[in-house]
């Protein structure tokens, strides 16, 4: 979260004058209208004085925009990949390395930031390169993670409503009141990029990417209660698919934010169009809002990808891609993805995680101290838990910087 805020500080202009002064910035508002088009940041370089005492050297590395974000995310991704190599084939909380892990939190900082300093010491022309499609292949692999892991979310939702709903009419009226709202979602989503990311004299890669997308929407949304379909799954129903709607959704916004806008010309005259407020005339300054958003839902996706793959690693071990959904609900709950460790208190809500097939233990052995040797095991893989850190830190990377050079 830290090393996001300030990848997105060093984006902002306002923050990077009050800094460094004006005289560091571009060229006034037809620089942030030239910068908005056309997609290149403004470099902002640390005053020369102070690099040739750092540095040893008057050339200054850049200390705003999309080569300053490439720097501090290759220090923290680095600074997880390496923790991920350290800590690989490690079963035993107590041994040496699990200590790395849990302990010596000062040098762990001061390491993070040594690795962040070092990367803008790195020429441009050793670090962009390669950097630039390691980003790439790790954001995708990111995506495709978020993707499993909101899938088996939506499915462990959609089972253990479907179970209320098939024994009290209160469920299934939840069931349909969530439903509705996440279409409602996804339906007001699509509407605005349509509006915003399209125009009747262009923006036909939009168009149809949109309209690809919608019936994508459509198609999942039938499959999820085809009788075929029903047959294997039974508790099969639309409230995943809404939710994967939406995600959808968030995903076509991501990569139509991405894009360069198109340059027409209408009746004479050049237009920018494909992005919101460029077809207008006026000069404008940048929407800061449609940025603050789109940081907002990435860093969210983001915290909701780490914190359930930990989970549902912690929960069902390591093939918890597959037993999640093998498991079956016994009753519905409103908490049904927190995790419980011990026996609820009067009025909480409790969820026994069994794979099916397993038998649940009696009662007076629920809350039988566990034998030494379980203490010691790993509720979760270290390695595969820092790796999802560096994947996560290559994603903030080419978001921030629209998956471009």
């Amino acid at each position: 979260m830290g090393t996001s805020a300030v990848c997105c500080l060093l984006l902002s202009r306002t923050v990077v004058e009050r800094v460094w002064g004006k005289a560091h910035g571009v060229r006034g508002r037809a620089g942030l209208q030239q910068e908005r088009i056309t997609g290149e940041k403004s470099e902002i370089q640390m005053p020369s004085g102070l690099c040739a005492h750092l540095f040893g050297h008057s050339h200054c590395p850049v200390l705003r925009g999309s080569g300053a974000v490439y720097r501090l995310c290759a220090g923290t991704a680095t600074f997880h990949l390496l923790q991920a190599v350290l800590l690989i084939d490690l079963h035993s909380r107590t041994s040496l390395r699990a200590q790395l892990h849990n302990s010596f939190w000062l040098l762990k900082l001061l390491l993070l930031l040594g690795l962040c300093a070092v990367a803008f010491c790195i020429p441009d022309e050793h670090l962009f390169p390669a950097w630039h499609y390691i980003g790439i292949c790790g954001g995708f692999t990111f995506i495709l993670l978020q993707l499993v892991l909101i899938t088996a979310f939506a499915h462990s939702w959609n089972k253990n409503w479907q179970t209320g709903a098939a024994q009290d009419c209160r469920w299934f009226l939840a069931v349909l009141l969530t439903t509705l709202g996440f279409y409602s979602m996804a339906g007001a989503a699509a509407a605005l990029l349509f509006h915003h990311y399209t125009h009747p004299a262009g923006c036909l890669l939009n168009k149809m990417l949109l309209s690809l997308h919608l019936c994508f929407c459509g198609l999942l949304s039938f499959l999820s209660i085809a009788p075929c379909i029903r047959l294997k799954q039974p508790r099969s129903g639309l409230l995943q698919a809404s939710i994967i709607s939406c995600y959808i959704m968030y995903l076509t916004f991501s990569a139509l934010s991405s894009r360069p806008p198109e340059r027409v010309i209408l009746q004479g005259q050049n237009h920018t169009l494909c992005l919101p407020g460029l077809s207008k005339m006026e000069s404008h300054t940048p929407d800061t809002s449609l940025a603050v958003m789109s940081a907002g839902i990435m860093y969210a996706c983001v915290l909701f990808a780490c914190n359930e793959a930990s989970y549902l690693a912690e929960v069902f071990g390591p093939l918890w891609i597959v037993k999640v959904y093998s498991y079956e609900f016994q009753k519905p709950s409103l908490c049904f993805c927190c995790p419980e460790t011990g026996e609820p208190e009067e009025g909480e809500c409790q969820v026994r995680i069994r794979p099916r097939g397993v038998a649940a233990r009696p009662a007076d052995q629920e809350t039988s101290p566990a034998p030494p040797v379980q203490v010691q095991q790993l509720s979760y893989s270290y390695s595969a838990f820092h790796f999802v850190f560096f994947l996560a830190s290559l994603y903030v990377m080419v978001t921030l910087t629209n998956w471009f050079r």
